[in-house]
């Protein structure tokens, strides 16, 4: 090419790059122009659907946009989640979703997208409070000292009941046992209301059940309370210990729930989405409606949410090696 000719083109590109600039800022700016898909990869009713409702609610003013959720059930969440990673990251497609998102790769043979590179992550919105450890009344042990000193007494023959192989209530009672040096054995269930129906009616001994699932049961003595998964106490269960302080040193196990945008989506979107969570959380009728739910609220950054994702990913790897559980 011609020495002028390339001079030429390159004053083109220069004359061209603070157009491009100011279209990225006006875009940024504009955003959102039109509502937002909020995908949930579970059946309409749980958790992710009370968040995003709540979120909604609160942002759509500010947003000028609604949130509008979009249940896509199916195969433990993969179906819902692999939606959003093949989704034009246009900032129009957002994936609610909880901690199984960094235990599906582990506990499945194959998922058709890939955890990390395929989303963006925006922030997480809230860490559950944790499982709460509960026994049918008629097993002997009304701590989680005595049920771990029960257990040790006759290895194998005290029952936990799960949602399924690999669900998060499988994994939190693994963990319970390696930690605890126990050996609790597992009876899976196709869901968390079969489990605690037949905790309910004694034919399985214990169980790690989600709080807000459990508290009833609680409440009516049907369940007896041993102790929280979380790291810290229940503000509707004040008098319940967390296993680590009742005994099981270091122990915790509590999901998070988290908002991700499809890979490559712009940092102006994220930074939005991220910021109208923050201001949601603070609001104290959205906070005391989390915690009456069982959720403590973060509104993390990307970089926090970030680390939290591969934590828990490297966390239920060496989990499910040491358990010697086999992919599906």
């Amino acid at each position: 090419m011609p020495r002028h000719n390339s001079v030429i083109a390159l004053i083109s590109i220069l004359a061209l790059a603070p157009a491009g600039v100011y279209a990225q800022q006006q875009a940024a700016k504009d955003y959102p122009s039109k509502p937002i898909r909020v995908v949930v990869p579970y059946a309409p009713g749980g958790p992710m659907d009370f968040i995003g409702r709540v979120l909604g609610n609160r942002m759509a003013p500010t947003l000028h946009q609604n949130l509008v959720i979009d249940n896509r059930p199916g195969a433990g969440g993969a179906i819902g989640t692999a939606a959003v990673a093949k989704a034009p990251p246009d900032g129009y497609t957002i994936l609610l979703t909880s901690s199984s998102h960094s235990s599906l790769p582990v506990v499945l043979k194959s998922v058709p997208y890939d955890a990390v590179k395929d989303f963006t992550p925006i922030t997480l919105v809230a860490n559950s409070v944790g499982f709460i450890l509960v026994a049918h009344p008629s097993v002997p042990a009304r701590s989680v000292k005595e049920l771990v000193a029960l257990a040790k007494a006759q290895p194998g023959k005290l029952t936990y009941a799960s949602a399924g192989v690999g669900n998060v209530m499988h994994l939190a009672a693994e963990s319970f046992n390696l930690t605890a040096g126990t050996r609790i054995s597992h009876i899976p269930y196709k869901g968390v209301g079969q489990a605690i129906g037949d905790l309910l009616g004694g034919r399985v001994d214990v169980s790690f059940v989600p709080g807000t699932a459990g508290l009833p049961h609680i409440q009516s003595g049907k369940l007896r309370a041993l102790g929280l998964a979380a790291p810290a106490r229940w503000s509707l269960l004040p008098d319940v210990p967390t296993i680590s302080e009742a005994g099981v040193k270091g122990y915790k196990y509590a999901p998070f729930y988290g908002l991700w945008f499809p890979a490559g989506a712009p940092q102006e979107y994220v930074a939005r989405i991220r910021g109208e969570v923050v201001k949601a959380l603070a609001d104290p009728e959205v906070a005391r409606a989390f915690a009456e739910q069982g959720f403590v609220t973060v509104g993390s950054t990307p970089a926090e949410f970030t680390k939290a994702i591969l934590d828990e990913l490297e966390f239920n790897r060496t989990l499910v090696a040491k358990i010697g559980l086999t992919p599906e």
